[in-house]
């Protein structure tokens, strides 16, 4: 898994302006980014593609809500796994 910083994920979204992303993460139409620095983040692109996947798919907002809420558990369990060894 990589993480992609947010020029990446705007390319991948075809997305403008870093708002554009930060719009979405207030609206739940995509998920928080991941702290990787002290002074940077991201996000996993495995997230960003079930994302992008889900809009081209015609998915609608309640449903990439769906997703996002999905993914961030996704999230959690992983880091219980790890936690846990």
């Amino acid at each position: 898994m990589a993480i992609w910083r947010i020029e990446k994920c705007k390319d991948e979204a075809g997305y403008r302006s870093h708002a554009s992303i930060y719009g979405l993460i207030r609206l739940g139409l995509w998920t928080q980014p991941v702290k990787i620095g002290e002074r940077s983040s991201g996000w996993p692109d495995d997230e960003v593609k079930a994302i992008n996947a889900a809009r081209v798919a015609g998915a609608s907002d309640e449903q990439i809500r769906a997703l996002v809420k999905q993914l961030h558990a996704k999230r959690a369990e992983k880091l219980a796994v790890l936690m846990a060894a």
